[in-house]
């Protein structure tokens, strides 16, 4: 498959730009440069910086100056230490993918989805004079299927209109339920040569989000659960713990568990996809929960980083620090070095 070059192996800013009490002392303290020298000094070569709206808009949607400062210090630094930049999209006025934010409209009203273009053509302005280290995603994470279709036009309008500015910038495009690889079939062809299919992975999500407890209050904090359970009762807990949309293991051997042979087949169709449209695929987000077991965290990143290899799919990811995922924190201490061999 073709490679994402500059793009292959990074990690998510999370909770920085977005995700964050949108503060100065949050934009000031929460990222800064030894942070970036640090993932440079990892080995690494890019980073994904999610961003929200309320960064760089007031409520009324006037922008920001202070806002867009701090992407483009982020820019420049990643400069100075070499890494490349994922500019994510990951809260637009009218929607998120976390419903407690709520914002909504955003697929049914024009001004708002208007809104979103302009936006994108003022980071279109700023930023893709920074040539190849820098690509842009559209949005984060859809999440009901129902916005395949209005989505599919929105995309088709917010590309051409940064075409105009930013004509070979990679763009980054991702479907529903989360940035599924499942949905990447729904999505309509690539606009042109410059498109990534986007998808993130957290599977099992029984395992990677053991005690997450913003899943509700079936998940709570002391709930624990070996990444080499049997699928069967992957199947059954998934059920009560999270959803059964969730639940998707009956392809499986009830008696079987996760391999790398698992990542293989969840990944098929999206990598199916991938080949017959000529679309680089990337991951922009996987990662284990630090409640984990850091010998069983070190395990699920041994398999699914072997099939990213194996079809040459770049991804990042999530987290560098804090937002419960945290590679910088110390609960991975122990196994960090032999993490960042495989991301």
């Amino acid at each position: 498959m073709k490679e994402f070059k500059g793009f292959m192996h990074g990690v998510n800013l999370g909770g920085w730009l977005s995700q964050c009490n949108h503060k100065k002392e949050t934009y000031d303290n929460w990222i800064k440069e030894e942070d970036i020298k640090t993932i440079s000094d990892w080995g690494l070569d890019h980073v994904r910086l999610p961003v929200d709206y309320n960064l760089v808009e007031t409520a009324e949607g006037e922008y920001k100056e202070d806002g867009f400062a701090y992407i483009q210090k982020a820019i420049d630094w990643c400069k100075k230490y070499n890494l490349n930049i994922v500019l994510d999209l990951h809260k637009t006025a009218g929607y998120s993918f976390f419903s407690g934010y709520s914002e909504n409209g955003f697929f049914d009203d024009p001004a708002l989805q208007e809104r979103f273009y302009k936006l994108w053509e003022e980071f279109a302005k700023r930023y893709a004079s920074n040539g190849e280290m820098i690509c842009f995603e559209l949005l984060n994470e859809l999440t009901d299927p129902s916005y395949s279709d209005p989505w599919n036009k929105i995309v088709k309008t917010v590309i051409q209109r940064i075409r105009k500015i930013a004509p070979v910038t990679k763009i980054l495009v991702g479907g529903y339920w989360n940035n599924s690889f499942d949905a990447l079939k729904d999505l309509e062809n690539p606009y042109d040569e410059n498109v990534v299919y986007n998808f993130h992975c957290y599977e099992p999500l029984l395992f990677t989000h053991q005690a997450a407890t913003w899943l509700g209050e079936t998940m709570p904090a002391d709930f624990r659960w070996p990444l080499q359970s049997k699928f069967g009762d992957y199947q059954k807990e998934t059920i009560v713990r999270i959803n059964a949309g969730c639940a998707n293991f009956t392809r499986f051997n009830e008696n079987d568990s996760v391999t790398e042979e698992y990542f293989d087949t969840i990944f098929s169709n999206a990598i199916q996809v991938a080949k017959e449209r000529n679309v680089i695929l990337y991951c922009g987000e996987y990662g284990v929960i630090d409640q984990a077991d850091p010998e069983e965290a070190l395990k699920w990143y041994q398999m699914i980083t072997k099939i990213l290899d194996k079809y040459n799919i770049g991804r990042a990811a999530w987290s560098y620090k804090g937002m419960n995922f945290g590679l910088a924190d110390k609960w991975i201490e122990s196994k960090r070095n032999e993490i960042l061999k495989l991301m």
